[in-house]
């Protein structure tokens, strides 16, 4: 083997050890994030599994509790206790499979869809306010009117992306 290659196998392989020792500090940090988020979070906080079966069900509407399983990569039985957590937060409700009476199709109820279009209502307004007037203007605190907002200076761009 040549220099050249030798020396394109060393950096490879150094670049290899360089990316292993940021993926397990990057795994060390995430799980000390999820433990503190885990930590933080309130007794009414749904759960991710959770969040998960409410977005599934609000995209791809009614379905299973076993479909549910399937999609969600776990067993019937976790999904069961999710779906049970659910349907007592007045989320989810069940109802006889038309096609097949022995299942349950499982749906979001109206007072949960309500509550997702009053919330999306609500981070719409928001970021409508925060966007400012449609004149380019903008207001400040108290409501007073500050200049129309500038476009940045991109002159100094080369200097960051060089």
């Amino acid at each position: 083997m040549c220099d050249g290659e030798q020396m394109r196998v060393q950096i490879a392989e150094s670049e290899d050890a360089v990316a292993a020792d940021l993926a397990a500090e990057l795994h060390i940090v995430i799980g000390a994030l999820s433990r503190r988020l885990r930590e933080q979070a309130d007794v009414g906080d749904l759960t991710s599994a959770q969040k998960s079966v409410l977005l599934r069900l609000e995209r791809d509407g009614p379905t299973t509790g076993s479909a549910l399983a399937r999609v969600e990569a776990m067993r019937p039985q976790s999904m069961g206790a999710i779906i049970a957590a659910l349907e007592a937060a007045g989320y989810v409700s069940g109802a006889p499979d038309p096609a097949d009476g022995r299942q349950t199709l499982l749906s979001l109820t109206d007072r949960f869809r309500d509550w997702i279009a009053a919330a999306r209502g609500s981070a719409r307004l928001a970021g409508q306010r925060r966007a400012g007037a449609t004149d380019g203007s903008r207001t400040g605190p108290v409501g007073r009117r500050r200049e129309p907002a500038q476009a940045p200076d991109r002159s100094r761009m080369k200097e960051f992306t060089s």
